[in-house]
């Protein structure tokens, strides 16, 4: 399938690619267009359309908290992987404006930026930053391992 965004990706907007390509889709083919042009080139090219305006899978608020793309990818697909769910709110901080994020957004925040700074397109980018997210995703699997120990352990 081809899935569509904005170009010129920070967070959100790789992340996405890194769990559509992971969990949902692992033959994804991803396009970034100006901001005004996703919608119709999604059309166009008969493409998902993600992290815009106007697209299913975009931010959302649920109950007075924010959600961003990522989020509404795991509703949208049923993703359960307890792992996959600490990574979303580690996205979440880093993507959006909400209380208590995470520790680790803050640097996800950071190295996004500078990703995308030394990135010649968004292409390369992906290409750099899933390798982050691979390591997000297994320091996620040992924090829950982690705590499953300790509760496990009865403390």
């Amino acid at each position: 399938m081809k899935w569509i965004t904005r170009e010129k990706a920070k967070v959100d907007r790789i992340a996405c690619p890194w769990l559509i390509s992971r969990f949902v889709d692992r033959n994804a083919e991803f396009l970034f267009v100006a901001k005004e042009e996703v919608i119709k080139a999604a059309e166009r090219e008969h493409a998902i359309p993600f992290d815009a305006p106007g697209a299913e899978l975009f931010h959302y608020e649920e109950n007075g908290n924010e959600y961003v793309s990522f989020d509404a990818i795991i509703r949208k697909y049923k993703l359960a992987d307890p792992p996959l769910l600490e990574l979303a709110k580690i996205v979440r901080g880093a993507d959006a404006s909400i209380p208590d994020a995470p520790a680790e957004s803050a640097g996800l925040e950071a190295a996004a930026l500078g990703f995308r700074e030394i990135a010649k397109d968004d292409y390369e980018n992906m290409k750099m930053q899933f390798p982050a997210y691979d390591a997000l995703y297994a320091y996620c699997k040992g924090k829950i391992a982690g705590k499953s120990k300790l509760e496990h352990a009865g403390r």
